[in-house]
């Protein structure tokens, strides 16, 4: 009986010394200029930017009060890498487990983290983030493996930064004007998003510096030159030391690693980052990829420039194996894959596609489809063709493949989860073939929630669907989400139906909008099977156009309405001539 007891009063333990941290946060518009090249608005927090980094510990509940400050666009917020497991409506993204606030509006995100690690929040919603809608979300845990292993802890972001604002970039980037689908390029990279970052260290101490990149677009090589890094977390998942000479980020991937500093200090060392050149269709004339940063030992001493670096040549994430030394999942009970691809459609412009299907949000936010739809919550179509629905039930053992049918480089994000990377090929080299008896499984694959896909290459992912809920699967380039890379998992909605229900006040949010919060993603709450009326994409091109034929046709307009006003500006004169 006494052991009983003294186990009870163990298990009530977390939540007694757990606490609830508090943000009030009102998105409001400011003004900023980081790169010291350019004042323009952004978009801040409470009237400030960057907007504040959230810090707590493992077991205490988060509670963000959001209002939404802006005059004249509607925001939500998503809590990047976070499983949300029994909270799905805290996800965040617009659409899919809530509606977004419009101006004016106000709601809670309030849900428990038990996850320690390296996160990141951000807006969820028309391509928003790179205004400066971002910061690390840091989850310490003081019994953690190797919290008695260094004496300090920092927090070091990366993220790359545009001049104009996001509304016109992502017009002009998704029109006719633009058929090969070219993104634009960042016009700055920025470290703790400012340029010239100072880290100050003590000699002989050991520091847990933790690294996420925030990026819109652009992955980053990251070293701190006459240092090595101790890898031991990436996204959240904890791993086995892995010493590194420089590390490669996709936007939104973070890493934390142990740094072990000199014992003299008679010099400075350059931290540098620097943006992926691969990932631009064009580099803009004087175009500076690099940040550079400093560890700063003595501030008597000069601040170096970095050495010129002959190749990258960053830590292969794949060989990472994770601290507890799970193994490769069993066989899996659902493999599917998603194809990769760029194309245009009629409208012009230049879209993304999984397997022929470019996103496009449904009328009702999903989470609230699978919470209403009884019976038929399993059955795929009821959430719209081009949310690209995707149904698991509960404990699949799922296989993911992504074949990238395109020549750029994807780093692709699971919310909900973090998967096993049990495979990952080398650049081109076509489609995952099941049959090829060289291709070997990775034994104790590392796992992470965002994935580096090479160009023309493949990956193979395995996650277990033991988190009910709706969880987005997509590309973390920012333009490649608003051109509709995105599928949409629906993981075992019977079992969501028992267990979770949507707040009040994020219902609120969207009667006050007169926005359907029950039927299909046509908004059909009468005959779920009936999608007449969904949301869908442009249709298709007509037979025999290209995206090369679309910029000819484009640019043959353009010069024959030079050509008419030429000839209209020249007629006009010889008229004047003859009445002189």
């Amino acid at each position: 009986m006494k052991s009983f007891v003294a186990a009870s009063l163990l298990s009530l333990l977390p939540s007694v010394f757990s606490k609830t941290v508090t943000y009030d946060f009102n998105v409001t518009y400011t003004t900023a200029n980081p790169d010291g090249q350019f004042e323009r608005r952004v978009i801040g927090i409470n009237g400030e930017w960057p907007i504040p980094t959230i810090e707590i510990e493992k077991g205490d509940r988060l509670v963000v009060n959001l209002v939404n400050g802006l005059p004249d666009v509607e925001t939500s917020l998503h809590w990047h890498g976070l499983f949300q497991n029994g909270t799905n409506a805290m996800d965040g993204p617009g659409k899919v487990t809530q509606c977004a606030l419009a101006p004016g509006q106000k709601m809670t995100y309030n849900f428990t983290i038990n996850q320690p690690g390296t996160y990141w929040y951000h807006s969820h919603i028309k391509g928003q983030y790179p205004d400066g809608i971002r910061a690390p979300l840091i989850v310490r845990d003081p019994k953690g493996p190797y919290a008695k292993k260094y004496d300090e802890e920092v927090v070091i972001s990366l993220s790359d930064w545009y001049h104009d604002e996001n509304p016109p970039l992502l017009a002009k980037f998704l029109s006719v004007g633009n058929p090969t689908g070219a993104e634009p390029v960042p016009n700055s990279a920025l470290m703790n998003e400012t340029q010239g970052m100072p880290f100050h260290v003590k000699p002989g101490r050991t520091y847990m510096v933790r690294l996420v990149n925030m990026a819109a677009f652009a992955a980053q090589y990251f070293w701190i030159e006459g240092h090595t890094m101790r890898i031991i977390e990436v996204d959240g998942e904890y791993t086995e030391e892995a010493e590194a000479e420089m590390i490669y980020l996709t936007a939104a991937q973070r890493v934390s690693f142990l740094l072990t500093t000199k014992n003299e200090t008679t010099k400075n060392y350059a931290i540098v980052g620097s943006m992926d050149e691969d990932l631009f269709d064009q580099i803009p004339d004087g175009l500076n990829s690099n940040v550079t940063g400093h560890l700063i030992y003595s501030a008597a001493r000069p601040l170096p420039e970095p050495a010129f670096v002959d190749a990258f040549e960053p830590f292969d994430d794949f060989t990472l194996v994770p601290l507890d030394g799970e193994d490769l999942w069993e066989e899996p009970t659902y493999s599917f894959a998603l194809e990769v691809m760029m194309d245009n459609l009629g409208d012009g412009a230049n879209y993304a596609f999984f397997n022929g299907i470019t996103y496009v949000p449904p009328k009702v936010p999903t989470l609230y489809t699978a919470l209403n739809a009884g019976n038929l919550s399993l059955t795929p179509e009821i959430y719209g063709r081009d949310t690209n629905p995707i149904v698991f039930k509960h404990h699949d053992v799922v296989e993911l493949i992504i074949n990238n049918n395109d020549p750029g480089k994807h780093p692709f994000h699971l919310h909900g989860h973090t998967f096993q990377l049990a495979y990952r090929s080398d650049v081109d080299a076509g489609f995952f073939n099941a049959s090829d008896e060289s291709i070997e499984f990775a034994q104790k694959p590392m796992r992470r929630d965002t994935v580096l896909v090479n160009p023309g290459g493949n990956v193979v992912l395995r996650f277990r669907a033991d988190n009910p809920g709706v969880w987005l699967f997509h590309c973390h380039i920012e333009w490649h989400i608003e051109s509709g890379l995105i599928a949409t998992f629906i993981e075992a909605p019977d079992v969501l139906q028992k267990t979770q229900t949507i707040p009040e006040d994020h219902l609120d949010i969207c009667k006050a909008q007169n926005l359907p919060v029950v039927g299909n993603a046509a908004a059909n709450a009468q005959d779920y099977l009936d999608l007449t009326g969904q949301n869908l994409s442009p249709a298709p091109l007509p037979a025999g156009f290209t995206a090369r034929g679309i910029v000819a046709l484009v640019f043959s307009v353009i010069a024959a309405f030079i050509g008419i006003a030429v000839i209209t500006l020249y007629g006009s004169q010889e008229l004047k001539q003859k009445k002189a």
